[in-house]
């Protein structure tokens, strides 16, 4: 007996180590790269590290008591009852002339502007190591990098699963002329094939001009990064782009901190911000950005237009699947934010912040 349970231990340790080492979950930093980040200034003691000390888990339950509620969590509401309503908008035949943003939801969008196509988060196969975890809601999955055009810019947050998907990315390898993503997150995408010229990986307060009349800023946020077992050994941002005609924040994952108002001052005169809104939860309140919190991220950036993401695609936490439509709506109706609010594949006039596409009757930014 001791000798089957020994084998059936080491069977399991191995079939453990091979899932772990899968290409799908990345390659940590090695050579230069690992020494550009142990200069950077964000890196203590072996991680990087946020602004402001920032506790991960702020309940009193253990990760695993929290892992178990939530693999076991009430599903009444989580999930839409009905298949949300997907506008298919053909991207490959948009007029270049044209400045739109297009939400696939969650945090993948579709921005072009000044003649240029950039590509943010895109998670068009899985946001999880395995496929039966983290379920797309019912017809969210109506893109596919096949619908993407040639792009300028691939914009990369940070590496975890919902938002930096190994297939789709690979997939949009040689359409894909610049890749920008925080520090350390270049390694996944050269391990999956990008060319180290393809790839603009900075660090924050790092800027790059990317073309004439176009600059990214990467800028701080407050979260946390990993695709495996070890966190924190690549960086978590925000991103400033600017064009000649337009600022756009790109905020991916952040809890509230003194950044959004420090990215305020710095740019005045920002256009849209795009921000994050779901898949909160008081239990990791500081590393989301909470509704409490939403129209004083916003008015601290003073951005002209709001669209908020990170909702409408999956269940990553407890809250019912709509709060976040209802969070944006607060925003716009109460605190007099301008707040577009479109459906899946809907495209935004960036110019105009109207809606572009004609509006079906059973329209998801109903509240």
């Amino acid at each position: 007996m001791i000798w089957i349970t020994l084998s059936i231990v080491l069977v399991i340790a191995i079939t453990a180590f091979g899932f772990l080492n899968g290409s799908s979950f990345g390659r940590m930093p090695r050579g230069e790269r690992k020494a550009r980040i142990e200069r950077s200034p964000h890196y203590r003691d072996g991680e990087f590290r946020n602004l402001h000390e920032t506790e991960m888990m702020t309940s009193n339950k253990g990760f695993v008591q929290n892992l178990v509620e939530f693999l076991f969590r009430t599903k009444e509401g989580l999930r839409p009852d009905t298949a949300l309503h997907v506008i298919r908008t053909d991207l490959k035949s948009l007029d270049r002339n044209q400045d739109i943003l297009v939400w696939f939801g969650h945090s993948s969008y579709f921005i072009q502007t000044g003649g240029k196509r950039i590509l943010v988060d895109p998670v068009f196969y899985k946001a999880a190591p395995v496929s039966f975890v983290n379920k797309p809601f019912e017809t969210t999955y109506q893109y596919t990098p096949e619908d993407i055009p040639d792009l300028d810019y691939l914009i990369i947050t940070h590496d975890h699963w919902d938002h930096l998907d190994c297939k789709t990315v690979k997939e949009l390898k040689d359409r894909t002329r610049k890749a920008i993503c925080p520090l350390g997150v270049g390694e996944h995408l050269e391990y999956w094939g990008f060319d180290p010229q393809q790839l603009v990986e900075l660090d924050w307060n790092e800027q790059a001009d990317l073309d004439d009349g176009f600059t990214v800023y990467c800028l701080p946020a407050r979260h946390f990064s990993g695709r495996g077992l070890k966190r924190n050994q690549t960086l978590w941002a925000s991103f400033l782009l600017e064009t000649p005609d337009q600022k756009i924040y790109i905020g991916g994952d952040s809890g509230y901190d003194t950044h959004y108002a420090e990215i305020g001052k710095r740019f005045p005169d920002i256009d849209w911000a795009i921000m994050e809104n779901g898949q909160y939860n008081d239990g990791w309140r500081y590393i989301h950005l909470m509704p409490a919190y939403m129209a004083r991220a916003a008015k601290d950036l003073n951005a002209k237009h709001i669209l908020t993401v990170h909702h409408s695609k999956y269940a990553l936490s407890t809250h019912p699947w709509d709060e976040p439509l209802k969070n944006a709506h607060m925003l716009k109706e109460r605190d007099s934010l301008q707040v577009a609010i479109p459906e899946l594949g809907e495209a935004i006039n960036l110019r105009e912040a109207t809606i572009d596409t004609a509006a079906p009757e059973n329209k998801l930014l109903q509240p």
